[in-house]
């Protein structure tokens, strides 16, 4: 990705800790958080690696195709996941999201600056920056905190918390919508 190199090491860290905390996520005893937080790790790593900045390393022109293919199958997953639970229509939108900006990547001249070329914003990539923004702005207000019920049970282990996992998802919403932005 293109941009100022201590805003793309801000959203390597990011990711790059979203990703971990969506593996401690998988030890949730709760099998939807489990297969939901791994796919939201492999996103988080997937968009810590395509933000290191390039002035710090250039992947070879093989990794673009190969970042393109794994999100694809991912892609492919959330689809099939999502006939059960239309939720899963989020996962399919940002692994689409991912092959889209690998497969700009690896169109893009080594030596160039911007993706598409300077020649404004791409229709795709409009609609993608539109959807996360949404995205963004909705998973903020849901943030919010809800009135404490009054229940027992004690609070859940924090590995199944909502919130928990609605801030990582708000993470990564706000680190797609800067990668684009930089594309």
């Amino acid at each position: 990705m293109h941009g100022p190199v201590s805003i793309a090491w801000l959203l390597v860290a990011l990711c790059a800790l979203t990703g971990a905390y969506c593996l401690l996520r998988m030890r949730s005893g709760v099998e939807e958080q489990r297969r939901a937080a791994g796919g939201e790790a492999l996103m988080g790593f997937g968009m810590a690696a395509m933000a290191v900045p390039a002035a710090a390393f250039t992947p070879p022109r093989w990794a673009w195709p190969v970042y393109a293919a794994v999100f694809g199958a991912a892609a492919l997953r959330a689809l099939w996941a999502a006939r059960g639970a239309p939720h899963h229509l989020h996962h399919l939108v940002g692994s689409a999201a991912m092959v889209y900006m690998a497969v700009a990547m690896a169109a893009a001249p080594p030596a160039a600056h911007h993706g598409h070329g300077g020649t404004g914003v791409p229709l795709l990539t409009g609609a993608l920056l539109l959807y996360f923004t949404g995205y963004v702005l909705l998973s903020g207000a849901r943030l919010v905190p809800a009135p404490a019920s009054a229940g027992g049970g004690g609070p859940a282990p924090w590995g199944d918390r909502p919130e928990l996992a609605r801030a990582c998802r708000l993470s990564m919403g706000i680190g797609m919508v800067a990668m684009l932005l930089a594309m």
